[in-house]
């Protein structure tokens, strides 16, 4: 069995481009953005190269385990994105992105082991060979959970509800070059795979697409919510973020109920849309978060009433912002309109072609629009506060006006010219050329005219809709005594009250309690079970400290970095040192970081015999 194979299509080419593309640019701003950085930066550099690699290697796949094996690598090689300034928040976000990314990797080697039984291989040529034929009831039950881990397993990465929690925490804390990348370019990843789902495993099954679909519409309009409260600018358009993939995970959803309802036109509108959509939103994060980056260089700053007209007097950076806003917006003649006027128009054909699901697909109309006009609504409040509004402080205003050297030509550079794109990308030849190259289709969009009479409803819909909210409740509700105030109350944090508590206190102790309970009565069995427990103890131990010192050595050696403060420089063990110094650097990530780094690698390790010798 091939463990990496690749393939070259429209959308696979297009993407590689725009992969390599972001990093370009990202690469040339952060010269200027880590200018008075000089920790940790070859850190940094090593791991974007590799992650670089590995999104390449994910998005040319031509096989789920090839896939798999390029998503674990940047798994853990983006983590140093958001571990990077190494403080309680970055620490903490780390250990979330983490955890969650670990726990994807396991959901989607389940899946494959299922698929691995069920189809005559992993390559996607091979699954979709084995889904047309006829299947057994067995295999098609199973393909089916296979398809569900794997959505849930890449979607952990994309940022679809409920495994979101990570977006909100990475984005505020990573530097504005990584979040760029976070959010342009590693949520694709894993759209990515639940596309790859969606069209080889089950490409027109109903329940995979009622599931599929539910999720989508709750992660857009939650992410919507959470991005119109929010006062931070990064988590704001990291929340954004998370809205946007439910728009382009709704399109996935309908190519495969559309698909279900044989209406094969209807489907490629859809995958248009979702193809569209998913480039548009790669381009106008790659601006937005280099923007927020300038801002954040200049002031430090990431409250809104903190950079309140920083921007005022900044001609370049506000007429890219301002095409970031019209552009995500759905504003006619920008990039979004066309990608979220196809979404709409699948939504339209399957409330006329799933006669069981319209009453359904009506009401997710409206929810469809209304996450817009709140898309519309937050982008809205940034550039107000940012670039028309006078900060509450005089002398601060004063200084922001003043200040004309804010980005140095290189930066300047790639936040304007990336803007510049989403006027090109609104135009009509090319938006429906670049969906003809991606979808090898050109039937679907023969007919389609964003600018009808019907779609211009929509968008106008969608726009009155993001005034309204704006107008009223933004202006009125979420500036109090002339301060932008975060109404949310603290208690919605997911992975504090929820996800924290059942998989570190909850399980833990229901399952150590049971095989208590098991063996406390049994004199043969309990000195067995300590002495077991004891060994294993002995073990972990062992693991952590060979992996504290492979990572103590490299830190010490390749990377450069500095020595942990706090450490004796007196006579001192060498397992020791390494003890002190993994302590203070890891500790407070999650407590026995090196261990669960090992466990993985172990894991994957295992992985790769189990494929080798079943295949």
């Amino acid at each position: 069995m091939n463990f990496v194979s690749f393939e070259f299509n429209g959308f696979r080419i297009i993407y590689a481009l725009v992969t390599a593309y972001m990093w370009l640019f990202t690469w040339i701003f952060s010269k200027e953005y880590f200018k008075h950085e000089k920790e940790n930066l070859k850190r940094y550099y090593i791991f974007t190269i590799i992650t670089f690699l590995a999104t390449e290697g994910v998005m040319l796949s031509a096989s789920f385990l090839s896939a798999y094996l390029f998503f674990e690598i940047l798994s853990f090689s983006s983590t140093v994105w958001v571990i990077h300034e190494e403080n309680k928040e970055s620490r903490e976000a780390a250990y979330t992105y983490l955890f969650i990314a670990v726990g994807a990797g396991l959901l989607i080697f389940m899946g494959l082991i299922l698929l691995k039984v069920n189809c005559l291989g992993l390559f996607f040529s091979e699954i979709a060979v084995t889904v047309s034929g006829n299947m057994t009831p067995e295999q098609s039950r199973s393909i089916f959970i296979a398809g569900l881990l794997i959505m849930f397993g890449f979607g952990a990465k994309a940022g679809m509800f409920p495994l979101h929690i990570w977006l909100p925490k990475a984005h505020p804390v990573a530097p504005a070059p990584a979040s760029a990348l976070l959010s342009g370019i590693l949520t694709k990843v894993g759209v990515f795979g639940i596309l790859m789902t969606a069209h080889y495993c089950l490409p027109s099954n109903l329940y995979f697409g009622e599931i599929l679909f539910v999720l989508a519409i709750i992660t857009m309009f939650l992410g919507a919510v959470l991005a119109l409260f929010s006062v931070n600018l990064k988590r704001t358009l990291a929340c954004s973020s998370m809205s946007q993939i439910g728009f382009i995970l709704t399109g996935i959803a309908m190519s495969v109920l559309l698909s279900y309802a044989k209406e094969s036109e209807g489907a490629e509108l859809a995958i248009s849309g979702t193809f569209l959509h998913m480039l548009n939103h790669s381009c106008l994060k790659l601006t937005l978060f280099m923007a927020a980056g300038a801002i954040f260089m200049n002031t430090e700053k990431l409250d809104l009433n903190d950079i309140r007209g920083f921007g005022r007097k900044k001609p370049l950076l506000k007429i890219a912002f301002l095409l970031g806003v019209v552009g995500i917006g759905g504003v006619p003649l920008f990039n979004a309109y066309a990608s979220k006027t196809l979404l709409h128009e699948s939504i339209v054909e399957g409330i006329h072609a799933l006669a069981p699901l319209s009453a359904y697909l009506k009401a997710t109309e409206w929810i469809f629009l209304i996450s817009g006009g709140m898309t519309l609504a937050y982008m809205t409040k940034l550039f107000i506060c940012i670039f028309v509004e006078k900060n509450e402080n005089e002398e601060i205003q004063k200084a922001f006006d003043e200040n004309k050297n804010y980005m140095n030509f290189g930066s300047s550079f790639v936040i304007f010219s990336s803007s510049l794109f989403f006027v090109i990308l609104g135009i009509p030849s090319c938006f429906k050329f670049l969906a003809r190259f991606m979808t090898d289709n050109s039937s679907a969009l023969a007919e389609f005219n964003a600018f009808s009479l019907e779609s211009l409803k929509g968008g106008g819909i969608s726009i009155l809709i993001g005034a309204f909210i704006y107008l009223i409740f933004v202006r009125h509700l979420f500036i109090r005594n002339n301060r932008y105030v975060n109404l949310l109350p603290d208690n919605l944090d997911l992975e504090k009250k929820f996800y924290r508590p059942v998989f570190t206190d909850i399980i833990p102790k229901k399952l150590m309690g049971n095989i208590l309970r098991i063996f406390a009565d049994n004199s043969i069995l309990k000195p067995f079970l300590s002495a077991l427990f004891s060994l294993l103890s002995f073990i972990i131990r062992l693991l952590s400290m060979g992996t504290d010192v492979f990572f103590v050595a490299l830190r010490n050696t390749l990377l450069k970095e500095r020595k942990p403060t706090g450490i004796n420089s007196g006579r001192i063990g060498f397992l020791r040192k390494i003890r002190l110094e993994t302590a203070e650097a890891y500790a407070p990530i999650i407590g026995n970081f090196s261990f669960a780094l090992a466990l993985t690698c172990i894991g994957i390790v295992i992985i790769l015999i189990t494929l080798l010798f079943s295949g």
